[in-house]
């Protein structure tokens, strides 16, 4: 069978188990949402040994730290995406909930309720984690999916996409609720973006390339993430401590992440008494610093930064960092630089705070917090399938409720209109 041929019948077959879906109790969906669980648990031995073969070839072919990173199935992970699952199934259900209802003078009732969005094309790179995240929340909220993995993580995700599949069939669900595209070749992805009258929305996570790549040449909406360059203001009221913590572990617990400090923008005014002993603190973990003029007085040794580096996503341990004349030209250097993705601000000054809150255009904005917390699972909302940075039709981390959207009722007894 052509890719063509196959991906076509992929999506007549999404098309049909969406229909089945979005008619799915609940008590059903987190039945499958359970069975999905307990069997990730106990198959963890053949997850972790189809993802040491991805692993081995990832590594042969060259594979960046930070990939290899992302690619990387352990017991624990396996044990994360099943507790992820569990957590999809205990929220509550979007589905058929009720956001507005009114009476109009003619005596029709008008009424908005949530429904799932049909069939979704989630298309990623490596983080075969994300597979089970992305077929929990789709399940759950009533849509169906088809899930193209990179090439890199291929045995990983065709592995997961069995263990879905079976928890599927255990709950009288159809197995083709949640389809790995089970090849390689670019042109699956191609053909996938072809087919708007079966698919209703992509979601594109991974590097630039791939998402702009997906938004130059797909038919169907896209929504879109393409990088996160994120950035966190020390503010001259802020506390150097806190600072510290929060600015340490914004870049260092994880750098390899959209969610992750690449520029840190410090009060000229909290420069003396904060940046010598934090730019030692990143120096001694390894962390690369990229300064301007200001900063590179504070350290020897500190390589001056250009003007490719402000809005750079290293996604590595490589910081740019900026002092600033204060909030006017931090906020200036975000709305230049930043890709509104996430932005962070420690202070202790409660005007500042709001004014950062409120000009800052960003899907996530943090007051005295890690940008490392624009996550669903750490706002709430379980498990998510990606971090949007486009406005429609989602902004954030897109959770069950970013998934569905809504449609009107109308009940009347008898009305015709004049």
């Amino acid at each position: 069978m052509s890719v063509h041929a196959l991906i076509a019948r992929m999506a007549g077959d999404a098309c049909d188990a969406a229909r089945v879906l979005r008619g799915t109790p609940s008590t059903v969906k987190n039945a499958a949402l359970a069975a999905m669980a307990d069997l990730m648990t106990a198959r963890c031995g053949d997850i972790i040994e189809a993802n040491s073969r991805d692993l081995d070839r990832a590594s042969a072919s060259g594979l960046s730290s930070a990939m290899l990173d992302r690619l990387t199935i352990s017991e624990r992970t396996v044990s994360e995406m099943a507790r992820g699952i569990r957590e999809v199934a205990a929220l509550p259900d979007p589905v058929g909930a009720v956001t507005g209802m009114w009476k109009r003078p003619n005596g029709l009732t008008v009424g908005k309720v949530r429904i799932p969005l049909g069939v979704i094309g989630f298309i990623y790179e490596s983080r075969p984690n994300v597979t089970a995240d992305a077929a929990a929340l789709c399940v759950k909220s009533g849509n169906a999916v088809i899930l193209k993995g990179g090439s890199e993580a291929l045995h990983s995700n065709l592995v997961i996409g069995e263990v879905l599949k079976e928890a599927l069939v255990r709950a009288d669900l159809p197995p083709q609720a949640v389809q790995v595209v089970p090849v390689a070749e670019r042109e699956a992805v191609r053909v996938l973006l072809t087919l708007e009258d079966r698919i209703d929305l992509i979601i594109p996570r991974g590097g630039e390339g791939l998402i702009r790549f997906v938004a130059a040449n797909s038919r169907i909406p896209v929504l879109k993430h393409y990088k996160g360059v994120c950035h966190v203001f020390v503010d001259e009221s802020a506390d150097p401590a806190m600072a510290s913590d929060i600015c340490f572990n914004a870049k260092v617990q994880r750098p390899g992440v959209c969610n992750a400090m690449e520029a840190m923008l410090v009060h000229e005014k909290a420069a003396g008494g904060f940046l010598p002993s934090m730019l030692r603190r990143f120096l001694e973990a390894g962390v690369e610093i990229r300064g301007c003029p200001e900063t590179c007085k504070w350290e020897p040794g500190i390589r001056p930064a250009g003007e490719s580096d402000w809005g750079e996503e290293f996604l590595s341990l490589i910081l740019a960092v900026k002092v600033v004349g204060g909030i006017d030209e931090a906020l200036d250097h975000i709305e230049r630089y930043g890709s509104r993705h996430t932005e962070a601000i420690v202070t202790s000054d409660y005007a500042r705070s709001r004014r950062f809150v409120e000009e800052v255009d960003a899907s996530v904005v943090l007051v005295n917090a890690s940008t490392r917390f624009n996550d669903g699972s750490q706002l709430g909302l379980g498990a998510e399938i990606g971090i949007s940075t486009t406005k429609l039709h989602a902004y954030g981390p897109m959770g069950l409720e970013e998934l569905t959207t809504t449609k009107f009722t109308v009940f009347g007894d008898g009305q015709i209109r004049p």
